[in-house]
């Protein structure tokens, strides 16, 4: 393992899902899943999140049209958060979520709309 790339992968994951969600990925982690967990953060997190190429803001972007059309409600939701904290609003949100209705299919919009909707409840209840 790359440890620098894993590093820099966990700082720019807790960045964008925040550390509770890291938390709860991390405690859950075990012999089984312990290299699915490091080669997400080195990878996905550091490898690519870790490129100049794309702000944070644009690959949330990417990652919530992907996501919503693969109809991955829980990595929808946990992205739709992250999305949250690089600056998308929820207009732009629905937005995304609506072009993923007319290329991908109305069953993936009303789905991702549904777990936009958790979401934003959970995210508002956490402010409380």
């Amino acid at each position: 393992m790359d440890q620098k790339l894993f590093d820099k992968g966990m700082e720019i994951r807790r960045e964008v899902l925040g550390d509770a969600y890291v938390d709860r990925a991390l405690a859950q982690m075990n012999g089984f899943n312990r290299p699915l967990q490091e080669m997400v953060t080195q990878y996905c997190w550091g490898a690519l999140w870790g490129r100049e190429g794309f702000s944070k803001r644009d690959r949330s972007v990417v990652n919530l049209a992907i996501i919503a059309t693969l109809n991955r409600s829980h990595e929808l939701k946990a992205h739709i958060k992250g999305a949250i904290n690089n600056g998308l609003s929820k207009d732009e949100i629905a937005e995304i979520l609506l072009q993923v209705g007319v290329y991908s299919g109305i069953p993936a919009a009303v789905d991702s709309f549904r777990t936009a909707n958790e979401a934003f409840g959970e995210m508002d209840a956490e402010k409380k």
